[in-house]
């Protein structure tokens, strides 16, 4: 064996717990030992298991994250539900000038008002002066582009 490279051994160290201030003696190459838990207060050992140990604010940067996450949800969720809205007015549509134009003139002034009157069926929007079958089809098209539900009324086709 090789002299002097073998390092100081202390019988007696000594071992502190920074969670709990436990201390105990035992063996080892450094006269003091600092730990972050011990068996005295880790929640493992003493059936403790809702007491979380937060290093560093690690916790709390995890309820931070999921609280974004459930923001960033409930903004999603408030776009999708803006997108369908009955409130939405005609012009977002992008039906042209013409038919905007008939359909103001008509009373309608937001989508609701549209689908209000496509519960009556295709034939109740073709009813309306200078809207036709052209018009009807852009019309539902966009409707769908957007997210809405045609009335069942207004699936069925009439020849």
């Amino acid at each position: 064996m090789k002299k002097d490279i073998h390092p100081q051994y202390y019988p007696d160290a000594v071992v502190i717990c920074g969670s709990c201030g436990n201390t105990w003696t035992t063996g080892s190459t450094q006269k003091e030992i600092r730990t972050e838990v011990c068996s005295n207060c880790h929640p493992f050992y003493t059936g403790q298991q809702q007491r979380i140990l937060d290093r560093e604010g690690q916790v709390d940067r995890f309820y931070k994250r999921l609280q974004a996450r459930k923001d960033y949800l409930q903004d999603q969720k408030a776009k999708e539900d803006e997108k369908v809205s009955p409130d939405r007015p005609i012009e977002e549509l992008g039906l042209g000038t013409r038919v905007e134009k008939v359909l103001a003139e008509a009373g309608m002034s937001k989508v609701g008002d549209v689908l209000e009157r496509l519960e009556g069926g295709e034939q109740a929007m073709l009813d309306v002066s200078g809207f036709g079958r052209k018009s009807l089809i852009d019309l539902k098209k966009a409707l769908r582009t957007l997210g809405y539900k045609i009335p069942d009324a207004a699936e069925e086709i009439t020849v």
